[in-house]
């Protein structure tokens, strides 16, 4: 039966959680796809979510071969607006205990939960055509928002990215610097009009508060952040773009938010900022080979211009959701 993990895992706790996670990885993704690295399971174990309490369970292992045979971790999000919803963010099995019911205990264990919350609602992102959608789906969610996985291989020769007049570049890793916090949650506010399907979650409100805590989960969860952004001549910030490399060590950093400010839109800022991070990208993580991404299908414009950095689909996924 299910356990809860405690706020303050040992390494032996990360270590076999990491064990499951990676090993259903390997089993369910193609092998392009890196699989997750043992710091970013231990900075989601061992560091706090900035949008909510997260809620770990798992199953030990019967027969003493390995620690645990599964594990889910359950984010209970507390952003004004959100305090019905979820978002699952892990259920795994090992693949060699599969079948013995292991997931079905985790699920339950997780509906526990969102019922003494008092959540009417819970988000999984699942990749298509895998265990995880079959699963889902015989448990009542469905895709309210497809979206497809793209990558750009970081080594190829491209062009520097060139501003308007007027404009300029900053950069910064880590935590956004407080003299450009205010703008850059100003420009996060043009994320509003990003697709949402159907999705049972309001849009939350960006202030530098908020920005400053959502970079320095990543950096407690011992990852890295890079963000390149357009100023405009007032100082504002008119576009930027976001890359997270969740563990060091990663080969493939992950494209987080893009955005370009409405009023600034159709100066090419966009292309911009994303090839000036390829630079910046380049010289503070030289291992990297890859970009992913994930795009809403029913964005064209970012498909547009992902496409024409040399962004190639590689897997279909969802966010897939439930009421409870």
């Amino acid at each position: 039966m299910p356990i809860t993990l405690g706020t303050s895992p040992s390494d032996v706790d990360v270590d076999a959680w990491h064990s499951v996670v990676t090993a259903a990885h390997t089993h369910d993704l193609p092998a392009g796809v890196p699989a997750p690295g043992r710091a970013e399971s231990a900075g989601k174990l061992q560091v706090p979510s900035a949008r909510g309490r997260v809620v770990n369970f798992v199953v030990p292992a019967a027969d003493g071969a390995y620690a645990y045979e599964g594990v889910a971790s359950l984010l209970l999000l507390s952003d004004p607006g959100n305090e019905h919803t979820a978002s699952l963010d892990t259920l795994a099995v090992r693949p060699d205990a599969r079948g013995r019911g292991v997931g079905a205990q985790l699920w339950e264990a997780v509906r526990g939960e969102l019922a003494a919350a008092g959540r009417t609602s819970v988000s999984a992102v699942l990749e298509l055509g895998g265990t995880g959608e079959r699963f889902a789906t015989a448990r009542d969610f469905e895709n309210v928002l497809p979206i497809t996985w793209y990558v750009q291989d970081t080594t190829l020769p491209r062009p520097d990215g060139e501003l308007p007049d007027g404009y300029a570049f900053v950069d910064w890793p880590g935590v956004v610097p407080d003299h450009l916090a205010d703008a850059a949650a100003v420009a996060h506010a043009a994320m509003e009009d990003a697709p949402s399907g159907d999705m049972d979650e309001a849009t939350p409100v960006w202030d530098a508060e908020r920005m400053r805590a959502a970079g320095q989960v990543i950096v407690d969860r011992g990852g890295a952040m890079l963000t390149v952004a357009a100023v405009d001549p007032l100082g504002e910030v008119a576009a930027y773009t976001e890359l997270v490399l969740r563990d060091p060590s990663d080969v493939r950093a992950l494209q987080y938010d893009t955005v370009v400010v409405p009023g600034h839109r159709g100066r090419g800022l966009g292309r911009a900022v994303k090839l000036r991070m390829l630079r910046v990208l380049a010289e503070a993580y030289p291992g990297v080979r890859q970009i992913g991404t994930t795009v809403a299908d029913e964005n064209g414009p970012m498909r547009v211009v992902n496409e024409g950095l040399g962004y190639g689909r590689e897997r279909g996924s969802g966010v897939f959701q439930a009421k409870v």
